[in-house]
């Protein structure tokens, strides 16, 4: 299970990267009242995501906070793990924070091999999904304003 901290990080991305103009910085306050996070949270989050170089951030009234790199080269994997740490749910079949199992001997595990499934089956998900997929779902969920409609 991720962390609210989590779920927050990928709301912040989602609407960062949702924005019409990708190099206009976002202030933290408007992601936190549109994304309904607590404030002080999420500027925690942010810092988090801009000390792990997926986010820039700029001061001053013309301030806030844009993408470092493109939504389409950010992986749920990547955000998942900056915040929450490793995906696996044993630590001994994490691939990037691997840890023996107190008290188990790997050789004769009986639950290693269905978990190793449940992290490649994860992975594969969360790898092939990226930022921007996450924004195209979010924005095709939007209502749409009365002058975005089409009218035929």
């Amino acid at each position: 299970m991720i962390s609210h901290k989590c779920k927050y990080a990928i709301r912040a991305l989602i609407d960062i990267a949702a924005q019409a103009d990708p190099l206009k910085p976002v202030m933290s306050s408007e992601i936190a009242t549109r994304q309904h996070i607590p404030k002080k949270f999420l500027e925690t989050i942010l810092r988090d995501l801009r000390n792990s170089r997926l986010l820039n951030s700029r001061r001053g009234s013309a301030g806030g906070y844009t993408l470092l790199k493109p939504a389409s080269a950010i992986t749920t994997t990547e955000i998942i793990r900056i915040i929450d740490g490793p995906i696996a749910l044993l630590p001994c079949v994490s691939l990037n924070y691997y840890a023996s199992c107190e008290g188990c001997d790997e050789s004769t595990c009986q639950i290693k091999g269905v978990f190793e499934q449940v992290r490649d089956q994860t992975l594969g998900i969360l790898n092939q999904t990226t930022l921007a997929d996450l924004r195209d779902q979010y924005l095709s969920n939007q209502p749409q304003s009365p002058t975005d409609k089409i009218i035929g």
